[in-house]
C-alpha cells in the first residue's frame, strides 16, 4: 500500500480545505515545487497533485506547477485532478510527464468519457469518486448528484480504469479518521483498485487500511496530517512494506 502525499493547489500555493470548502483553506506553502522535494525526500514514491481553482473552473488554472513538478522529478509518478474535462487535458498532462489524470465531475455527468479515455490512454486513468453519505458530489463538491458511489464504481468495472480514489468529503481535512468501512466495501464492490481518501490523520488510520488493504485498497492520500505533522510519511510507507 502506497503512502501518497497530496498537494492542492490554489492559485500557485499549496493549501489544504476543510470539506472541500474554497473559504476554508489553509495555506502551507507558496513553493508547490519545493513541497513535493520534501515529500520526495521523505520517501514518497507517489504524489497525488489537485488543482483547485481547475475544479471549480473546469479547465486547468494551475497546470504550469504540475508539469514544473513532473519535470523535476521525472522518476515519480504523479497523479493530477481538477478540471480535466477534455481529452487536450490529458494529453497535455501526460506529454508534460504525469502518470495518471484523475477524471471526477466528468465520470458522474458523461461515464462514456471515461471509456473513451482509457482506450485512448491505456492505463494512465484514474476516476476520482468524491462522496458525501454515500452519495457522488461533482464541480469541486458543490453540487450532490443522485448517483451512488458504488453504483458509479461499478460502472466502470470493465472499461480499464487504472484505480479509483474515493473520497469520504465529509472526513476531508478535519482530521477525524478515514472511511475504512466504506472505502472496502467500494473496493470490493467494484473489483477496482481503490486509493483511500479524506480524513487519513495518524498511524492508528494506516493500521485500520492495512488491515484490510486486501479488499483491494493499493494506497492512501494524505494530506492536512503530513503537514501539521500528526503522519509521518516514511514511518508510514515503512510501515505499509512490512
Amino acid at each position: 500500500m502506497l503512502i501518497i502525499p497530496a498537494i492542492d493547489l490554489k492559485d500557485g500555493k499549496c493549501v489544504r480545505l476543510k470539506q472541500g470548502r474554497m473559504d476554508d483553506s489553509t495555506v502551507f506553502s507558496d513553493d508547490p515545487v519545493a513541497m513535493a522535494g520534501k515529500w520526495v525526500e521523505q520517501g514518497a514514491r507517489r504524489l497525488h497533485l489537485v488543482d483547485l481553482n481547475g475544479a471549480f473552473e473546469g479547465k486547468p488554472i494551475n497546470g504550469e506547477i504540475v508539469t514544473e513538478i513532473a519535470k523535476q522529478y521525472p522518476q515519480l509518478p504523479i497523479q493530477i485532478g481538477g478540471g480535466i474535462r477534455d481529452f487536450d487535458t490529458i494529453e497535455h498532462y501526460l506529454k508534460a510527464g504525469v502518470s495518471y489524470v484523475i477524471i471526477g465531475t466528468k465520470a458522474v455527468k458523461e461515464p462514456e468519457f471515461v471509456e473513451q479515455a482509457c482506450e485512448e490512454f491505456q492505463g494512465h486513468i484514474i476516476v476520482g469518486i468524491d462522496a458525501k453519505d454515500g452519495l457522488v458530489a461533482t464541480e469541486g463538491w458543490a453540487e450532490v448528484s443522485s448517483v451512488q458511489a458504488v453504483d458509479l464504481a461499478v460502472r466502470f468495472k470493465d472499461a480499464g480504469v487504472s484505480s479509483i480514489v474515493y473520497t469520504d468529503i465529509s472526513r476531508d481535512g478535519m482530521m477525524q479518521g478515514v472511511n475504512v468501512e466504506a472505502t472496502a466495501s467500494l473496493a470490493r464492490g467494484a473489483g477496482i483498485p481503490v486509493i483511500a481518501s479524506g480524513g487519513v490523520t495518524n498511524m492508528d488510520d494506516i493500521q485500520k487500511l492495512k488491515a484490510v488493504a486486501g479488499a483491494g485498497i493499493i494506497g492512501a492520500i494524505t494530506g492536512r496530517a503530513i503537514y501539521e505533522g500528526t503522519l509521518d510519511v516514511r514511518l508510514a510507507q515503512e510501515f505499509c512494506d512490512q
